[in-house]
């Protein structure tokens, strides 16, 4: 059977969900596909889950500490994985279930779940999960939003031992005694703070010499430091070469060795946080003519078009962005440039789109723009300034003063080039720096804007005094 759409859209994340609703409503007869949990990833494997271990993590944090604060528990601080399991769950599954019934009741959107594959430029076969397949949709307009999935490197003894993804860790019930984390970026330092919250002993095993090779060395040591205090253990200039199934109290786990000589390590658990692949190898792309890299990658320009007419692809498999918010906004550029009859008038390019994120650790790392590093690169004539967050109000009377602001200013135009928060509230009042950069005003604008007392963007216009000139060597 064969079906003839307007448009289609592979994938239900944050980025086809929301498209898939838009194009039905400009009038486009638009089918929608989903092989797995709607939602996407940020819903199920992702964001939400992730940041609700976040709370629950916090929640045992703040509670160890109260006495701190003038506040008496009595009793050990114990976590209950499974209900914070089950927490997780109920949350997520509202999530997924909203959008499905979004979705289903959208105008102009059918719905299929399925496996979707190119068979033509513009065609697409519909399998079930036993591989058959029951339908054939033809449009002339498709986007494909599939996501990513873990990586998990080749090492001798990976097929005989059990291991997890940030997926499976998820599903676990029983809090690990030792938890071993082969990866040092954003998911593995945000899995470790969690889980040594939760009482679990943790390592990180870093293959170079420091975490979040992406960041500043200042900020790195900082956020180090931070799940340092907290009990985190980090082991540096090691890679793992073998794996073997160790008993720890009858318990099971891992055993784990270092080609470098290094002393062997034993963990009732092992995470696997080294990265994640698009989920294009198995489109069928080639039938379409649509360009991939040695990753993965689908190539697009800055509409998010691939060099295929009439196809675009939108969220982690463009390579343009691996975030919730890149995604969405992916649908927004799309939106905007196609549905320039519908309310738009300018179009839009992921090409001048100023980059933005957080590491979710607690206190968070937030960043926008170019680092210190990037403009020392760059060789540009720029200011910097930096505060403590001791120096912040709100942060001394919360009692959570870890962490410095720094921003840096081009020194001709005074726009802002970009800022990184470490600090209690620094995914928030990084924002004041986003909008500032996105009007395009300089940075006098926000130093001249009257913030509310007391919060942690108060501060911003006090950090902005001190900037002086970046002296590059």
């Amino acid at each position: 059977m064969s079906q003839r759409f307007d448009a289609v859209v592979i994938g239900t994340g944050q980025g086809g969900a929301p498209l898939a609703v838009r194009l039905g409503k400009s009038g486009r007869k638009t089918a929608v596909i989903e092989r797995g949990a709607f939602g996407g990833t940020c819903v199920n494997f992702g964001c939400t889950p992730t940041k609700s271990y976040v709370a629950s993590a916090r929640t045992a944090h703040v509670a160890r500490h109260a006495a701190e604060y003038g506040v008496l528990v009595s009793g050990e601080i114990s976590v209950d994985l499974a209900k914070v399991k089950a927490r997780k769950d109920e949350i997520i599954g509202a999530s997924r279930d909203g959008v499905e019934a979004w979705l289903r009741h959208a105008d102009n959107v059918t719905v299929f779940t399925g496996h979707a594959r190119f068979t033509g430029p513009h065609t697409l076969s519909l399998t079930d999960r036993d591989g058959r397949v029951f339908e054939t949709l033809e449009a002339d307009e498709i986007f494909i939003n599939t996501g990513t999935r873990a990586v998990v490197p080749t090492i001798d003894g990976i097929d005989r031992i059990q291991y997890h993804t940030n997926a499976s860790l998820l599903e676990l019930t029983t809090l690990p005694e030792h938890l071993a984390i082969v990866g040092s970026s954003y998911i593995a330092l945000e899995f470790a703070q969690v889980f040594r919250r939760f009482g679990s002993r943790v390592t990180v095993l870093v293959r170079g010499e420091r975490v979040l090779t992406r960041e500043d060395a200042d900020f790195a040591k900082g956020v180090q430091d931070v799940l340092t205090k907290d009990g985190v253990e980090f082991r540096f200039g090691v890679e793992p070469s073998r794996l073997e199934s160790a008993d720890q109290s009858g318990s099971g786990g891992v055993h784990i060795a270092f080609a470098d000589g290094c002393a062997p390590l034993d963990a009732s658990h092992l995470l696997f946080a080294t990265g994640r692949r698009p989920n294009t190898d198995d489109l069928g792309l080639e039938t379409a003519g649509i360009t991939v890299d040695r990753h993965g990658i689908i190539a697009v320009d800055g509409e998010l078009r691939t060099n295929a007419p009439g196809v675009w692809a939108i969220g982690d498999v463009n390579g343009r962005g691996a975030f919730t918010h890149t995604s969405y906004d992916d649908f927004q550029i799309v939106a905007a440039n196609l549905l320039s009859g519908d309310g738009h008038t300018e179009r839009r390019s992921v090409d001048t789109r100023i980059p933005a994120y957080a590491v979710f650790v607690d206190p968070p790392l937030a960043r926008v723009g170019l680092s210190e590093s990037e403009v020392r690169q760059g060789g540009r004539d720029a200011l910097i300034a930096t505060m403590p967050m001791s120096r912040v109000g709100r942060a001394r009377e919360r009692g959570e003063t870890d962490g410095f602001m720094k921003v840096l200013v081009d020194a001709d135009n005074h726009q802002i080039l970009g800022a990184t928060i470490l600090g209690i509230e620094g995914d928030e009042a990084i924002h004041t720096f986003i909008d500032t950069m996105t009007a395009g005003v300089p940075y006098t604008t926000l130093m001249r804007a009257m913030h509310i007392h007391p919060t942690i963007s108060e501060l911003i216009p006090t950090l902005l005094e001190g900037l002086k000139p970046l002296c590059v060597s």
